[in-house]
């Protein structure tokens, strides 16, 4: 069945309202309703919204939107030190899910390349559901929300890595370390240009017409997507382009004001992208590798708190602030996705692999959820007394 984007929209959020009615009854996360409305309606269900992609893409405004709002909320001073202080934490505790990815892999038999693929894969977090798990107004300011998005940062910078390196396996090797060079130094030029812009050009113009808060509302999108997109040209990522722009804006009380102002908006699209997340599973082919499938996901779910918790305590910080990190981070990351699929069009992964990468991703997305939301405060909490926002 081939709907428009009208027709999509319609079927999307009316398919998601009356999940979400059933799942606040049951109990369940809204996110469970979200990703089940992807599955049902996506190609590998009944199809009804058959051209995913295209939300795929939609969706990704709402991860730029979330990015961005969060560094509103942090000010670049504390970001710079809570950065330098999990920087270690970031890349000892990837090295230990590559170990755990890759060696289950290994040992149900899947080739080196396939191995090491998944391994790299279930390094990182998910941004998405690590953030939007946090209370946005106050863990955000509080030691726990710091450590969140700061070990979050350092594993995006080095998923970008990773993506740039696996396109770069059928270019010259020499290509390959230009990119990763120019990624390196576009950071910094970037962080820097934003400071500048916002402090002559963007917080004078929102000064000289904060009357019109119209004005207000379409500065502060035009900037974050202004950014985001100069991010992309220089190698980046629109996430982290969104999120620099944010930080940029901090320093200003105008920042809380915009930050209320594209929340609604920020929810929107992160209804897509959370549907995409479920059109793109194939049940059928799932179910002839569920085992390894379910295993990945609980090894991940199981593993990631206990080594954030581990290293966080080597690092100093408190047991019950190191352990609720780790659960806050305990699931496989919007990246993972994307590496199966980059690995996928290259021809890197077997479909089998990719299945398996896909679906682990996808169930960590749903028992992390669980989780955090039963144990910890959270926007989403279906106790009243844990929801916080």
């Amino acid at each position: 069945m081939h709907s428009g984007i009208v027709e999509s929209f319609f079927l999307i959020f009316s398919g998601a309202a009356l999940l979400a009615t059933a799942a606040l009854f049951t109990r369940q996360p809204l996110l469970v309703a979200y990703i089940a409305i992807g599955c049902v309606l996506g190609p590998h269900g009944l199809a009804w919204v058959a051209d995913p992609a295209v939300l795929n893409e939609i969706s990704q405004i709402g991860i730029i939107f979330l990015l961005f709002l969060v560094g509103l909320d942090l000010q670049p001073s504390k970001l710079k030190n809570m950065v330098g202080a999990t920087t270690l934490v970031a890349l000892l505790s990837s090295a230990v899910f590559f170990a755990c990815g890759a060696g289950l892999m290994l040992a149900f038999g899947f080739s080196t390349t396939d191995s090491l693929i998944v391994g790299i894969a279930c390094t990182f977090s998910s941004t998405i559901i690590g953030i939007k798990l946090l209370p946005t107004t106050v863990l955000h300011h509080r030691h726990i929300g710091e450590l969140v998005v700061s070990l979050l940062l350092v594993q995006d910078l080095i998923a970008i890595l990773v993506l740039i390196m696996m396109t770069g396996l059928q270019d010259d090797p020499e290509q390959v370390i230009f990119s990763v060079g120019r990624v390196l130094a576009a950071l910094p030029l970037l962080a820097g240009g934003a400071f500048v812009a916002v402090r002559f050009v963007v917080l004078p113009l929102i000064h000289r017409f904060d009357a019109f808060h119209e004005f207000i509302f379409l500065a502060a999108i035009g900037w974050c997507l202004g950014v985001a997109t100069a991010a992309q040209y220089l190698g980046l990522s629109f996430e982290i382009g969104a999120f620099i722009a944010g930080v940029a804006l901090a320093t200003s009380p105008i920042s809380q004001y915009i930050a209320e102002s594209l929340r609604p908006l920020r929810d929107f699209f992160l209804v897509l992208f959370f549907f995409s997340a479920g059109a793109a599973i194939d049940m059928w082919l799932l179910m002839d590798v569920l085992f390894p499938t379910l295993l990945l996901a609980v090894v991940l779910v199981a593993v990631k708190p206990m080594v954030f918790r581990a290293l966080l305590g080597w690092r100093g910080e408190p047991s019950n602030v190191a352990w609720e990190t780790g659960v806050r981070l305990g699931q496989a990351s919007e990246f993972s996705l994307l590496v199966a699929y980059l690995a996928t069009s290259l021809a890197l992964i077997s479909e089998e692999a990719s299945h398996i990468l896909q679906g682990a991703t996808v169930l960590t997305f749903l028992l992390s959820t669980y989780l955090v939301i039963f144990r910890y405060p959270s926007p989403i909490a279906v106790s009243e007394h844990l929801r916080r926002d």
